[in-house]
């Protein structure tokens, strides 16, 4: 067992000295000492690797946070560059539900899921917003991620736009503790007067299905894999927002008071 978990050992360090042959210049000295150069490793023995790994075993660990550090880096460009090309996707879509100052200088959108906890706990925030700050428009991107009853309480609430009470849907969903069942989700419907039997047969229109398709493959582009996730201008922010922290991402996007 000792002798794979070696080798195994030996495979990874090849790969991951090769790597961070720039990242170690202040050891380069002692590494050249040690392990010849990339165009003689073949004739690098698993021995002499093995050594040059026990007296410092530090380098894997330094090598490995420095790769992990450079994808970050990466990701946080591509999703840069993701976030100005799908401008126009993330503030008008015409199948994404809108609140607040509709004409408003500053966007926010959220991606969501009913279900999720996090996004239940951001929701007075996100509501308070647009109460204190008459510049906030919201756009609402459906983005369920936790099973089936989050499908079916995202196509509730897009289908809701149609008796054109969205809003107060929404936040009612989203204060829900229920399981997100057709019933509970037509329950909390008729509580804040919506019509449940035409909802349900709104909510077969495959274009909620197709529009939720769409906030995924939007999602994927962005980088975002969980919820909520908020955006402003070409800022993106995982995770609950309370009120100072949108205050705090609209401030960053270059919206003072």
């Amino acid at each position: 067992m000792n002798n794979v978990c070696t080798r195994i050992c030996f495979r990874l360090s090849l790969c991951v000295l090769a790597s961070i042959a720039l990242f170690i210049s202040g050891c380069s000295r002692t590494v050249k000492e040690t392990i010849p150069s990339p165009a003689v490793n073949q004739d690098i023995s698993d021995a002499a690797i093995e050594r040059y790994i026990r007296a410092h075993p530090e380098v894997i660990e330094q090598s490995l946070q420095a790769m992990e550090a450079k994808r970050e880096a990466e990701q946080k460009e591509r999703q840069k560059v993701a976030l100005k090309t799908k401008q126009d996707e993330l503030l008008h879509d015409p199948l994404s539900p809108v609140s607040g100052n509709l004409k408003g200088e500053i966007t926010v959108v959220e991606f969501y899921d009913y279900r999720c906890g996090f996004c239940k706990r951001a929701a007075p925030a996100v509501t308070e917003l647009q109460k204190v700050d008459p510049r906030v428009r919201v756009v609402y991107k459906d983005f369920p991620i936790l099973g089936e009853p989050s499908e079916l309480a995202a196509k509730a609430a897009l289908a809701s736009q149609a008796q054109g009470k969205h809003q107060v849907f929404h936040e009612a969903l989203l204060e829900s503790h229920a399981d997100m069942t057709k019933e509970s989700i037509l329950k909390i419907a008729t509580k804040v007067g919506l019509d449940a039997k035409r909802l349900e047969v709104d909510m077969a229109n495959p274009k909620w299905q197709a529009a939720i398709h769409k906030n995924r493959a939007l999602a994927h582009e962005l980088g975002i894999s969980g919820t909520p996730g908020f955006i402003v201008g070409n800022e993106m922010v995982p995770g609950a927002l309370d009120l100072n922290g949108l205050k705090e991402l609209i401030a960053r996007a270059g919206y003072g008071r």
